[in-house]
């Protein structure tokens, strides 16, 4: 039992009814002694009165060995200390884990002595998976619940819900996984007891992580880095970085790179694991920073894409591509990871011709929650540019077949492909049908390399973006984004093109939808043999071909065309040309 009112943070008189009552920090303080450890550091008192005192639904992201799981284990023995009627449900990832969280609560309450009165009794439930605390009334539900995220949630109630590391790699690593465990999550509203909290404790693995969208449903994330971030670390924490710890670096900027919590973890010692770690393990692990994982993990940016006005049947000369903050293109809406953006060229010449061709690519799809889509990819000296999308949910009707032909009419297409795999044809016939009516074109199916569809997509459009040959139309990414509006709002952006484009992965099933995704690889697909050609170089050629054609036209101007096809003066004017490619 505590002896000294030093030990005792927030004590005022050594006649307080129960100063462990009144301050869980003074209670944490009292378990670490228990277990023989060295006093709670400031981070861990810190996460502690963020437990006490923060809001209804919260989330607390620590960096990995601060003892966010052995804090709120002491938390859930506080909570039973002050109210022996709470009901507590552990959720983990696994059931294995939420059982080691309940099993180490229950240990803590039969060996310290001032949590005697808390020991089950014999006609209580007393097991690791749930157990009862000796006041406790009679009840459905145990006062300490341990289940896995995919167990059985329902059938009890709980006014604290401690969800202990519930996102792990083997349920997160794709969009289905991750839309799942967030369906998953929901239940917790079904199982909390009116007034009651959610506490989530939890590392991220990517810019999709759970943890990131919980603040769209109401809850409040603190963040514990191992290191004082730098000052652009910080501005991505915004008001998710600890007060500790933002106060600290207002007092004292030089604190910048150095340990927040020095007692447990020294310079020296993350400086080591960091080696150890690798860059993008530390800052995931240690500095809850995902933007080093996001930048491997996702290898589509949209700064690698080119924004420019382009007509349907003209494109510019030539082009360059730029970064700067003046190229930065903000009249559309951008839908990739934070910090990403869409940039215009910084040169675009003022000579405009036709394209060398136009080819449109259709992903059908049945009835349902997939899209047929269809992307226009024009040609031009070595780059393409996507001029126009389109996606129905309508399948294969006549309304979704026509709509096609009509865009391709509209631009000017002169091949029509298809997705191989669907109906055996079915649909290029059917399509095929529909375009002699409306505007004849060539129709036939795409010759698609059969592999796992997200690498051959990625494999398609990295190298054509990374060379920032790849030029969009802002009309594009308007439509692409207002064509969702109509959907269920959680499904909007999974169907947006760009959104698909900056969070496929080379994982099988990355994207719960890829349909539009799709189409615009097969699309650059059809182009890949022509992409080898350098672009420069292709337009010099077409310049000194220009130039070649109003030479001739002058000379036959001036000697006579005749006389210049077939005399001598011809043949001088031909010496000439060559001479000038020399």
């Amino acid at each position: 039992m505590i002896k000294t009112k030093r030990h005792l943070k927030g004590t005022t008189s050594l006649t307080d009814a129960d100063p462990l009552k009144a301050d869980f920090r003074n209670f944490l303080w009292m378990v670490w002694r228990h277990l023989n450890l060295p006093d709670p550091t400031p981070v861990q008192y810190d996460i502690a009165q963020f437990l006490q005192h923060g809001p209804r639904r919260l989330v607390i992201e620590a960096f990995r060995g601060v003892g966010k799981s052995w804090v709120t284990s002491a938390f859930v023995c506080w909570l039973l200390y002050c109210n022996p009627q709470c009901k507590i449900m552990v959720v983990s990832a696994s059931k294995q884990r939420a059982d080691d969280f309940s099993t180490f609560t229950l240990r803590l309450i039969n060996d310290i002595e001032v949590l005697q009165f808390l020991r089950p009794r014999d006609d209580q439930r007393s097991s690791k998976v749930a157990f009862d605390v000796g006041p406790a009334q009679p009840d459905h539900s145990p006062s300490v619940k341990s289940v896995g995220i995919t167990g059985q949630l329902t059938g009890s109630r709980a006014d604290y819900i401690i969800a202990d590391d519930i996102e792990v790699v083997s349920n997160s690593a794709t969009q289905a996984l991750r839309d799942k465990l967030a369906e998953l999550v929901k239940e917790f509203d079904a199982v909390l007891k009116p007034g009651g909290r959610v506490i989530y404790l939890g590392t991220p693995q990517c810019e999709q992580s759970l943890y990131n969208a919980l603040p769209e449903r109401g809850y409040v994330v603190r963040i514990w880095p191992a290191r004082y971030p730098t000052a652009d670390k910080r501005e991505k924490y915004g008001a998710k970085l600890a007060a500790m710890i933002a106060n600290a670096l207002d007092a004292n900027p030089d604190l910048e790179g150095r340990s927040t919590d020095p007692d447990r973890f020294s310079d020296e010692d993350l400086t080591e694991r960091e080696l150890s770690y690798g860059r993008s393990g530390f800052a995931l692990q240690f500095q809850l920073d995902t933007s080093l994982s996001d930048a491997d993990r996702y290898p589509l940016r949209l700064r690698d894409l080119v924004v420019l006005p382009l007509d349907p049947l003209r494109g510019p000369s030539d082009l360059a591509w730029a970064s700067g903050p003046e190229q930065r293109f903000e009249e559309v809406p951008a839908v990739g990871l934070n910090g990403d953006h869409y940039y215009r060229p910084i040169f675009v010449s003022r000579e405009y011709t036709e394209y060398e061709g136009s080819v449109m690519f259709v992903d059908p799809s049945g009835r349902g929650k997939d899209e047929t889509t269809y992307a226009v990819v024009k040609m031009l000296h070595g780059r393409l540019f996507l001029t126009d999308i389109g996606a129905f949910l309508g399948g294969y009707d006549e309304g979704t077949l026509t709509s096609i032909c009509l865009a391709a009419r509209r631009q000017n297409v002169n091949l029509i492909l298809c997705e191989p795999n669907y109906g055996g044809g079915m649909f290029t016939q059917l399509l095929a049908a529909k375009a002699q009516q409306v505007y004849p074109v060539e129709v036939k199916d795409a010759e698609w390399a059969k592999v796992q569809k997200e690498a051959r997509i990625i494999d398609t459009l990295e190298p054509v973006m990374n060379q920032h040959r790849l030029i969009v139309c802002p009309s594009v990414i308007e439509k692409d984004y207002r064509s969702t509006e109509g959907y269920a709002g959680e499904d909007q952006q999974g169907y947006r093109l760009f959104y698909q484009m900056t969070r496929i992965t080379r994982d099988r099933g990355a994207l719960k939808h890829d349909d539009r995704l799709d189409a615009l690889a097969g699309a650059v697909a059809h182009w890949t043999e022509f992409m080898n050609r350098d672009a420069e170089k292709a337009h010099l050629a077409h310049r000194e071909a220009l130039v070649d054609a109003e030479l001739e036209k002058f000379m036959a101007s001036v000697i006579g065309a005749e006389r210049f096809s077939s005399g001598s003066q011809g043949r001088f004017a031909s010496s000439i040309m060559a001479g000038r490619r020399r």
